[in-house]
């Protein structure tokens, strides 16, 4: 066994993981949580038009910051990086959770004081998510992390069927307002551990901010979240506010690739779309997102409406397809680990994602839970061949030193993908519902296609059957064109080119010191 694979098992690594561990659980959790408490908080605030900016203010925040978050690990080390990050994640926290109190001028202005609160909030989430994967990056070569990041996948998948039990606990036993408490001692627990154990290396970059540069994507992705947040829902596509915003985002996009050309150091280097891995794994993330995001938030509502559960148990129903993931994510983390290789992995989980989408286009009045269940472990398995694989190739195509911006590269474009599958999905749903019974009864499927639960219980007899024939049609439309776009990964994973996977890490620098080097691999000491 090389000595970086005997230090990467070492306890003071496997104690810092448990601390970014904790801190990815944070992230995951919260805008779940959050959305169980919604109710509970427009009930008590009002702005009952304005509740969205809760979940989209969050949104915001977090892809905006993510490339960022990345490059300032990689001038400044990922360390001191990361852990303001987690401060500001937990002062947005406490900020968001005393909203409208005596503490903070009533509760007149609670609504917007909390959306502001949000996007602070995100802002922190952002650097919470790229630096755990950039710090797994520095502490264990590339080898070795298939495991690690096998488990941050099974993290993610914890947190996806967690949330909504823990946020329905809240909202029903506590004040909402614990939904965003409960983040300041588990926080907390992950930055004492990370404060005191984590050590990284150190990298001799020229510290010149992209400051025009983080303006310009900054801007840019603010346009096209608003676009993919209010189009069909807030506006029309073609309204002007909604064309407005995209022609915003395309000229800004546009200035933002001009200017990284030329900046000393930018915010996301395009010279690493030249390295073909890192190009198709970004469009395979962005294509993973879009249509996992997208059509994974129409389950809940097939299990709620059509299959009759309630809004905790179609939390649990999910759990098939979170299992499917979670074990395929630790045997495929470990595989690698082992052999080395990894060029399959992406083309199975594609085929298998292609698969589990199919099967949910058969989605009828006449599926059980038990052929639901077994659809989703399909679709499971898939991602989790995916997940956490997709993050492996991009930071074995680039140097060390650009560690940060792929992680923020691929993490952001996961998420942009999303972004637009939620919206495009939504509208397909909509405009599929609004042509059927369903519509009618529903009010011609508005409000951005969600159905209106109180009046579908209302439903009697034939009409209930017809109504609820509609909606399915409709959910299993929405995986038809899943379908489309899911079919590209595994087509686009066949032209990635296995790199072996290095058994250590880059030095930090020519110059490094034998410690730096050997902390770099994971073998100094810790205190």
């Amino acid at each position: 066994m090389t000595q970086p694979a005997q230090a990467a098992a070492r306890p003071g690594v496997r104690v810092v993981l448990f601390g970014l561990m904790i801190a990815m659980m944070l992230a995951m959790l919260d805008n779940m949580i959050v959305s169980t408490a919604l109710p509970r908080i427009v009930f008590e605030f009002g702005g009952a038009g304005h509740f969205t900016w809760v979940v989209t203010a969050y949104v915001l925040g977090t892809t905006v910051s993510t490339p960022i978050w990345g490059k300032l690990g990689d001038l400044y080390g990922r360390k001191t990086v990361f852990l303001t990050s987690v401060v500001i994640f937990l002062i947005g926290s406490a900020l968001c959770g005393m909203s409208g109190s005596s503490l903070l001028g009533g509760v007149n202005d609670g609504m917007i004081e909390l959306i502001a609160f949000r996007a602070v909030q995100g802002l922190g989430a952002g650097g919470l998510m790229v630096g755990v994967m950039a710090i797994i990056g520095d502490l264990v070569p590339p080898r070795e992390r298939g495991r690690y990041q096998g488990m941050i996948a099974g993290i993610m998948a914890i947190a996806m069927v967690a949330g909504p039990l823990v946020g329905g606990f809240i909202t029903d036993h506590l004040s909402w307002r614990w939904a965003f408490y409960v983040n300041l001692p588990l926080g907390g627990l992950a930055l004492l551990v990370l404060a005191t154990t984590m050590h990284l290396p150190k990298y001799r970059t020229e510290h010149k901010i992209d400051w025009l540069g983080a303006a310009l994507l900054s801007v840019g992705i603010t346009a096209i979240v608003l676009v993919t947040t209010w189009g069909g829902n807030e506006y029309d596509w073609i309204s002007p506010q909604i064309l407005g915003l995209a022609a915003l985002a395309a000229v800004t996009l546009v200035a933002f690739g001009f200017v990284e050309r030329r900046a000393p150091e930018p915010i996301l280097p395009l010279g690493l779309f030249a390295n073909r891995n890192f190009a198709l794994i970004s469009v395979i993330g962005f294509l993973l997102g879009f249509a996992m995001f997208g059509s994974m938030s129409f389950l809940p509502l097939f299990q709620q409406t059509v299959q009759g559960a309630s809004a905790t148990n179609s939390g649990l129903l999910l759990l098939p397809l979170m299992f499917g993931m979670l074990v395929v994510s630790l045997v495929v983390g470990r595989t690698i680990t082992k052999t080395g290789r990894y060029r399959a992995f992406p083309i199975i989980g594609g085929v298998a994602m292609v698969a589990g989408m199919g099967l949910l286009t058969l989605l009828d009045l006449d599926t059980s839970k038990t052929e639901s269940s077994l659809y989703m472990i399909v679709l499971g398995v898939g991602m989790g061949f995916l997940m956490q694989t997709s993050m492996l190739i991009a930071q074995n195509s680039v140097a060390q030193k650009d560690l940060g911006a792929a992680s923020g590269a691929a993490t952001f474009f996961r998420s942009i993908g999303g972004s637009f599958g939620v919206s495009l999905f939504g509208a397909i749903f909509a405009n599929r519902l609004a042509s059927s019974p369903a519509g009618a009864a529903f009010g011609g499927g508005g409000g951005g296609g969600q159905p209106d639960l109180e009046k579908l219980k209302q439903l009697t007899g034939p009409m209930r059957q017809i109504v609820l024939g509609g909606l399915s049609d409709a959910i299993s439309n929405v995986f038809v064109w899943a379908v489309f776009f899911t079919v590209a990964v595994p087509v686009l994973a066949w032209f990635i080119k296995e790199v072996p996977l290095r058994s250590v890490n880059e030095a930090p620098a020519a110059a490094a010191t034998e410690e730096q080097a050997e902390v770099a691999l994971g073998s100094a000491p810790t205190v």
